[in-house]
């Protein structure tokens, strides 16, 4: 009897989430790449969104970086979650030891957490393209690097 009233519950609470996540998503968004509207900054990184606006709240985009480019050394308020789509891609710690790089390739995945002072580079010989998803809105601090 304890079991039947047990998997009622579960069944009750099953059905209520049903029916929330319908409500909440009532149809099938899609975009395709020829529907992408890619913004570009004057460095060169190209951001077409997703989900969001980037500056005012968390946000899912696609973001493209520039063959050979290396961001400055910096730190974003937010965590940052990515899968690299195309092209070839290092993440680096500011303290990270040069030659310890792991380059990450297509389905790679990488989280850079919030407040971690970092820098990014596009390694491959063609532009780098990434999904990124950031928990909060789009903030770049630039850090003075350090010399020995």
């Amino acid at each position: 009897m304890r079991i039947a009233k047990c998997l009622g519950t579960v069944a009750a609470v099953t059905i209520g989430f049903l029916t929330a996540v319908k409500a909440e998503t009532a149809e099938i968004r899609l975009a395709t790449q020829s529907d992408l509207s890619w913004e570009v900054t004057s460095e060169g990184v190209a951001f077409a969104a997703l989900k969001g606006a980037r500056f005012e709240e968390s946000y899912m985009a696609m973001v493209r970086l520039p063959a050979g480019l290396v961001s400055p050394v910096h730190a974003k308020s937010a965590g940052m979650y990515g899968i690299v789509i195309e092209g070839e891609m290092v993440h680096l710690p500011d303290e990270a030891v040069v030659g310890e790089e792991t380059v990450l390739k297509a389905g790679d995945f990488y989280e850079i957490p919030a407040g971690l002072v970092h820098l990014s580079k596009c390694v491959s010989q063609t532009d780098c393209v990434t999904f990124l998803y950031q928990d909060g809105s789009f903030d770049f601090f630039p850090v003075e690097e350090k010399h020995p």
